[in-house]
């Protein structure tokens, strides 16, 4: 991404096609972007871009806090493989663990009324108190809000920003920002360390929070909400969109209303929330508990003595179950599921693996 003329989404495409390296990768990128490429392996001194790859490799390595995700990264998120659009790569900041949680998306209106903002912060304790993390973009408003009471409870958040990740956009939730950094929480962005906002890269960034979460919540959105545009991008990756009904006097409910009328669920309470995501996630990844082993498939089968098939059925079970149901490390599981995907006994959903039928041994 450092190419001149080289967005997520052009990289994306250009990774799609496999092409080797380096000479498919020259004679497939545009021209001034070949061109900068060729220069800098054939003379990295003289290449613009030896500096910053340089400074990128230097800002990585001062801090153990701060990583360069990609698929096949142990930590990469598996949800994100499922969208249609996913980021070639993750620029990420803080505690990686933040990622293992299941993830609820908080969105809504960046003038909330006090009734949004109160109750935006409740549904986030909430959610801590029951191991999910927030996903969120940090914004001004409900996200913020979410963002912030889910830590001062002691649980996880995830903020995905539309700038670099050392960036505190917007200036104002400086003290948010550092707050996420020194609980436990996750700074993610598909931009380069040191990028600066700009407005094209928000719609994109929405892709990212949704597509990192079984759902999204919208609190309170105004008819032509940006909320309403992570509900869409929601909708068209499969995952749920949960919505608080509102006064039809509130202008800030408007969009939610919107919402239901479209077939999103209307929230009173998490349970809602929860009734209609106990096939995706367990209600805890960091134990093997009882309740989580029900979520993640209805009980083990017989198959054969194959720990991942004994697992599935045809309810999705995400990744994140699986290995702590299987004991398997991340790796040999997805190394796993690849290879029963190959031999036709498994398949990718939204929200996880299914068993195919015809392939339960009794």
């Amino acid at each position: 991404m450092r190419l001149p003329g080289m967005g997520a989404a052009r990289l994306a495409e250009l990774i799609a096609m496999e092409p080797a390296w380096p000479d498919g990768w020259l004679a497939r990128l545009p021209r001034e972007a070949a061109s900068a490429l060729r220069l800098w392996l054939d003379h990295p001194a003289r290449s613009p871009l030896d500096a910053l790859v340089d400074a990128d490799l230097a800002w990585l390595n001062a801090d153990a806090a701060r990583h360069l995700l990609f698929p096949g990264h142990p930590a990469w998120p598996v949800l994100l493989g499922q969208i249609a659009d996913p980021p070639p790569v993750l620029w990420a900041l803080g505690d990686l663990d933040a990622l293992l949680p299941p993830g609820l998306a908080i969105v809504g209106s960046r003038r909330p009324t006090r009734e949004g903002l109160t109750n935006a912060a409740a549904f986030a304790r909430e959610l801590a108190a029951r191991d999910w993390c927030v996903n969120s973009g940090l914004a001004l408003g409900i996200d913020g809000a979410a963002q912030h009471a889910a830590l001062e409870a002691g649980g996880r958040s995830v903020a995905v920003l539309g700038c670099g990740v050392d960036v505190i956009y917007p200036p104002r939730h400086a003290g948010l920002y550092h707050q996420l950094l020194d609980r436990g929480g996750l700074v993610l962005s598909e931009h380069p360390p040191g990028t600066r906002a700009r407005p094209g890269f928000f719609p994109r960034r929405n892709r990212i929070v949704t597509g990192l979460s079984l759902g999204v919540l919208v609190v309170e959105a105004a008819e032509k909400s940006g909320s309403l545009v992570s509900a869409r991008l929601a909708t068209e990756q499969g995952r749920e969109v949960f919505a608080l009904p509102g006064s039809i006097h509130n202008p800030q409910a408007r969009g939610c209303l919107q919402l239901i009328r479209q077939g999103a669920v209307l929230v009173r309470r998490l349970d809602d929330i929860l009734e209609e995501l106990t096939h995706w996630a367990a209600p805890s990844f960091t134990s093997l508990s009882a309740t989580a082993q029900s979520s993640a498939a209805p009980g083990p089968v017989d198959a054969g003595g194959d720990p991942l098939l004994r697992w599935l059925s045809d309810s999705p079970s995400p990744l994140d179950a699986l290995v702590a149901l299987t004991g398997l490390a991340v790796p040999d599981c997805q190394r796993r599921l690849l290879e029963l995907e190959l031999e036709g006994q498994v398949a990718q959903a939204p929200g996880g693996w299914v068993r195919l039928p015809g392939n339960v041994q009794a």
